[in-house]
């Protein structure tokens, strides 16, 4: 699916239809394939996914994933350790004190 761009995704979403005059997915496939014969074939599924993301963002466009940080048991200890000494330390002296792994936001990693 990372060869359809913004632009077709939306023929798709147009293709598909709205209300009484919706498609089916093997309809869209199809007539996607009569349009489009030079890039690779479309599924079903391929279908589904981008008219689930519409209805539920209301738009196609590609969302960045959130990027998770890496942070091990001792820096989840030294952040419990110095959290206990002084509880109103804030944020971001906590992540600049224990480790830039920790940042933006030490509480995260207590869980």
């Amino acid at each position: 699916m990372s060869y359809l761009t913004e632009s077709l995704k939306i023929e798709i979403l147009m293709i598909i239809g709205y209300g009484d005059r919706a498609r089916t997915q093997c309809e869209v496939v199809r007539l996607f394939r009569e349009t489009h014969p030079d890039l690779p074939p479309l599924n079903q599924g391929t279908i589904s996914k981008i008219e689930a993301q519409y209805r539920e963002m209301g738009h196609v466009r590609k969302v960045p994933s959130k990027r998770q940080a890496v942070v091990d048991d001792d820096t989840k200890l030294n952040l419990l350790l110095a959290l206990e000494e002084n509880p109103i330390t804030p944020a971001r002296q906590l992540a600049r004190d224990i480790s830039d792994k920790a940042w933006p936001h030490p509480y995260e990693y207590l869980k």
